[in-house]
């Protein structure tokens, strides 16, 4: 029996191009696991109104991690008119599949490294080495809105005396989304960017957040950091608006070891960290619970490039690293990074995005090959 039972989803659009090249480097590692399909996309929103049928869940929580491609999502309105049928006008409201993935399986803890292969031509500069801890389940991302809003909402808002001014506003004109933060969920995303800045010698955790204009969810946050940062004495805590940090990442990246936010935010800065080191075709991530992981590019599905092979396949045999570090294979981990870190160095076999013309598979290939070199 294989030591590992690992879900394989590759979703739609270049998700089938980045796990096809993910599978390539994957039989060369000869990892000890049993690949098991799963159904995730588009085509199953348009054919059974759910692009995360059941069925997946239950095969998640029957294996030991997942590997994930990518997903096409669209706004609701969109969503409705590429339904079947028979399926229209049903009341079927189109969510998205990797949200609902994260908060069914508890993924409390989205991990974004950001790091510069030197050789690499789209670097910013070839220092930057930081970690985006972004909190995965709650804030704004956590689903819970109103358009528009009912009656009963409306009046129990009408409390707060800064809503007096829509109190004339009708309904129909009105959305409103909800950022709400936990004690526990605040306190685990910090104490998860402590433990790593522990464990790999890091030397600070920066907190981003906006406490200044968001008082009580992001001032919590704060308060939260505070409170931690006392049990770790040899690392320090920084702290700053999300706004600033942008502009600092963008000025000062390599100042920076480990930046810890919320769930909004962290995407936002983790979107603008990978471009600092080449683009959305290095941004690698995971979804990490207690006792589940899902590992997954940041990119999106592409679905214009679907089937040319054609994207950078980085992110996701990065993603395959990430993987690999948190089932303990720590030895595959090192040697993928050093086999991924010397393709790019040599610049022989590059993707459209680094000014080449190799197929996704082909760069795959050449890092499996290196990776046998090892």
């Amino acid at each position: 029996m294989p030591k590992y039972h690992i879900a394989y989803l590759p979703g739609d659009g270049v998700g089938n191009d980045v796990m096809d090249a993910a599978k390539i480097v994957l039989d060369t590692i000869n990892l000890d696991a049993e690949y098991i399909h799963g159904d995730i996309g588009w085509e199953f929103w348009k054919t059974e109104g759910n692009p995360l049928p059941d069925r997946t869940v239950e095969l998640l929580k029957e294996t030991d991690c997942c590997l994930f491609g990518a997903i096409t999502s669209k706004p609701n309105e969109d969503a409705q008119k590429e339904l079947i049928p028979e399926l229209r006008n049903k009341g079927i409201v189109y969510s998205s599949a990797i949200v609902r993935l994260r908060q069914e399986l508890n993924l409390h803890t989205n991990l974004r490294p950001c790091k510069a292969y030197p050789g690499n031509p789209l670097n910013y500069r070839d220092d930057i080495d930081l970690v985006v801890f972004r909190e995965n389940t709650e804030g704004l991302y956590a689903g819970v809105e109103f358009r528009p809003p009912s009656k009963e909402v409306f009046n129990a808002l009408m409390t707060h005396k800064k809503m007096k001014k829509f109190e004339n506003t009708s309904l129909d004109d009105m959305a409103i989304s909800c950022r709400i933060f936990t004690k526990k969920a605040c306190q685990n995303i910090i104490r998860q960017a402590f433990e790593y800045a522990k464990k790999h010698n890091r030397s600070s955790v920066t907190l981003v957040e906006k406490p200044n204009v968001i008082r009580e969810t992001s001032g919590m946050m704060v308060q939260e950091a505070r409170k931690i940062a006392k049990e770790y004495p040899n690392i320090e805590l920084w702290e700053t608006n999300v706004d600033a940090m942008c502009m600092w990442l963008v000025k000062n990246p390599q100042d920076y070891d480990v930046l810890v936010s919320s769930n909004m935010f962290g995407d936002i800065i983790s979107d603008l960290a990978a471009q600092l080191v080449g683009g959305l075709g290095f941004a690698a991530s995971g979804n990490i619970g207690d006792n589940y992981a899902v590992f997954e590019p940041t990119h999106g599905s592409a679905p214009k490039y679907a089937g040319q092979y054609k994207v950078n396949p980085t992110a996701m045999i990065r993603s395959v690293k990430l993987m690999l570090d948190w089932l303990g294979e720590k030895q595959y981990a090192e040697n993928l990074d050093k086999a991924i870190a010397s393709v790019i160095k040599e610049r022989k076999i590059t993707t459209y995005d680094l000014g080449g013309t190799n197929t996704s598979l082909e760069m795959a290939e050449a890092i499996a090959k290196k990776y046998e070199e090892l």
